[in-house]
């Protein structure tokens, strides 16, 4: 009998995913929303303090003011601050522990796959060296110096690789970044007790850590990993719980930082290793993505093609996942990692390996990364999955459900493969955007998350009402997980476009909904979103773009969102950002901010009402670019 036979879950866009969960006999994050259903209503205003022992103060009409004196506006403004710094600092481990991993590639003289990458950033950064691994030193070290710089020194890669217009009004608002550890240091300092109480200075503060966090976090992440993992490639790929192969050793990664997999994934295809395979009764190994850096693997499994099964799903998939008895054993390495795999895992008795303590499992082996100790780590991987196909696959009843997915999901697209695909430029898209076929341009991007209407349904309905209004889709994040695995990024998905985008889409052989990857592509739609206003000579705010994080889960969508925002991008969110508690905070993120950057913040819990507002200003963007 099912432990949860009377348990409610929570609704998921992906039918086969709820029916399968509603049939477990295991708890996981879709049963628990019910038993967390009743939510305080000062934490979702912003109005609770706790940061001295004279709280928790909750500000309300009797009681306008903490102790401390602090009202509603410095108590909201204090928290989004901190909630986006400590996004920030996720994002900025990333680039520091990739941007480390690339030096000692160069340094090592390892393998470079993706050498355009490495002079495309080599160019923008003004290096001139012709040995390669000494340009991936000298690249690597431009970005770690720009880290760790003092606050009061400005990081000079923002002015080469941001877009001019773009730089000139940051550096009007003051907003131009030092060093950006040290902006995450002093933007915490600025929020402690009886520190900062202006909260427009403290919502500037969140734009200068979105610029650090969507310039090196993001962007650069992408392009470094692109040289070691090469460049991202247009391809049909799987998707779903089907990529699960029972006849295989399958190792189910989490996390984001891709280049700490990257030996693995290499030597997981050598005759060796598929020999100790062998040897216990499998095929071989594979690797079942899960999470962000499944996506990332997706993304460039061009070059995997012999390790890499395909992507299984997004956060809110992967207990699932485990619970189907195919996954031998799981390696993690960052955020995304649900603390409820642990029981699951235990239960079906999967192997837990973490490579970095800032993700570390209560259950899971610590081994420690390092670039030097790689192929020590690669072995050591290898011989806890065996050890754990070995003991658990004759005492583990396998369930897969292979009705689950799809087999034609076009991923790889980058800002390079796409401007490739068009045929070197961006004039096609134009054309096809002046001309209306093409009404203009929407990111759905971010997170997943359970309380948006329920498991990406907030997500999947926004983009079925975008694409049928011709709006073209580009998604990055655990939102592309949900919308692979709903048939949204097949071709045949051009069928639920409106007439226009339904001829383009089936004219090239898109869906009408393009998957850019994990949450960290976002740099690369910022990317597109640059170089078509350079292509068209004007600013971003002009350019008929639209972002939505329709279902944005953590700390770091919060700092996604502000590189959106200081960009000049509207930004939609379903669900507040926890700062509706002060009349001021929302009123700079919803109207004053548009005079600022271009960029503003969209609150709306109704889809089509959410859809109406996006195409309003996509429809405004047109008529002062004098489109019809």
């Amino acid at each position: 009998m099912s432990n949860c036979e009377n348990c409610t879950i929570c609704q998921s866009a992906d039918k086969v995913l709820e029916g399968f969960i509603g049939n477990l006999d295991v708890e996981t994050a879709h049963h628990r929303v019910e038993s967390q259903k009743i939510k305080c209503g000062f934490g979702q205003q912003g109005v609770c303090c706790k940061l001295c022992a004279n709280g928790p103060c909750r500000i309300t009409t009797k009681s306008p003011r903490g102790i401390c004196g602090a009202n509603a506006d410095t108590i909201v403004a204090r928290n989004f601050l901190r909630a986006v710094s400590s996004g920030a600092a996720c994002y900025l481990h990333i680039v520091e522990g990739t941007a480390r991993n690339i030096k000692a590639l160069g340094e090592t003289k390892g393998i470079i796959k993706g050498v355009n990458a490495l002079n495309r950033l080599a160019e923008i950064f003004d290096i001139k060296e012709e040995d390669n691994h000494k340009k991936a030193i000298l690249v690597a070290d431009k970005v770690l110096q720009d880290l760790y710089k003092p606050r009061f020194e400005k990081m000079e890669l923002v002015e080469k690789m941001a877009y001019g217009p773009r730089v000139e009004n940051w550096k009007k608002l003051n907003i131009m970044p030092g060093g950006a550890k040290s902006e995450v240091f002093d933007a915490i300092v600025k929020t402690s007790t009886n520190l900062n109480s202006d909260p427009v200075d403290m919502l500037l503060n969140c734009l200068n850590l979105g610029i650090c966090t969507g310039l090196y976090g993001l962007t650069l992440t992408n392009l470094l990993n692109d040289i070691a993992l090469g460049e991202p490639v247009i391809r049909a790929a799987k998707v779903g719980f089907k990529v699960i192969d029972k006849d295989y050793i399958n190792i189910m990664i989490t996390g984001h930082q891709h280049s700490m997999i990257s030996h693995l994934q290499d030597a997981l295809i050598q005759d060796n290793s598929i020999k100790l395979a062998n040897a216990v009764g499998a095929k071989g190994f594979r690797l079942v993505g899960c999470t962000c850096v499944g996506q990332d693997l997706q993304l460039r499994g061009e070059h995997y093609k012999e390790v890499f099964s395909g992507h299984g799903g997004n956060n809110f998939t992967s207990e699932a996942m485990i619970a189907t008895g195919g996954v031998d054993a799981i390696v993690s390495e960052f955020n995304c990692t649900l603390p409820g795999i642990e029981p699951i895992a235990d239960k079906y008795m999967v192997k837990m390996i973490c490579l970095d303590d800032v993700a570390k499992k209560a259950n899971a082996e610590y081994v420690q990364y390092s670039y030097a100790e790689r192929e020590k780590i690669t072995n050591h991987i290898i011989d806890e999955a065996i050890n754990s196909y070995k003991n658990r696959r004759s005492n583990i009843q396998l369930n897969i459900p292979k009705d689950h997915g799809y087999d034609d999901v076009i991923t790889g697209v980058s800002e390079v493969s796409l401007k490739n695909f068009l045929g070197g430029n961006w004039k096609p898209l134009v054309d096809l955007i002046a001309s209306g076929k093409i009404k203009g341009v929407a990111g759905v991007v971010g997170c997943s998350n359970l309380t948006a209407k329920g498991h990406d349904i907030f997500t999947v309905e926004l983009t079925k009402e975008l694409i049928k209004r011709n709006i073209i889709v580009l998604s990055a994040g655990c939102s592309s997980g949900g919308l692979e695995n709903v048939g949204l990024m097949s071709p045949s998905a051009a069928e639920l476009a409106g007439d226009s985008l339904k001829e383009v889409c089936k004219t090239l052989g898109i869906p009408p909904v393009l998957n850019f990857g994990p949450c960290l592509a976002i740099g690369r739609l910022e990317i597109v979103a640059t170089e078509l206003a350079e292509f068209l000579g004007i600013d971003i705010p002009q350019l008929p773009l639209v972002l939505s994080a329709p279902q944005w889960l953590e700390e770091q969508a919060l700092a996604d969102g502000a590189f959106g925002l200081a960009l000049g991008l509207p930004l939609h969110l379903a669900i507040p950002p926890f700062v509706t508690g002060s009349k001021v905070v929302t009123k700079v993120l919803t109207e004053d901010l548009e005079t600022l950057t271009g960029g503003k913040l969209i609150l709306e819990d109704d889809v089509v009402k959410a859809a109406d507002k996006l195409e309003e200003i996509i429809i405004n963007k047109r008529k002062g670019l004098n489109l019809a």
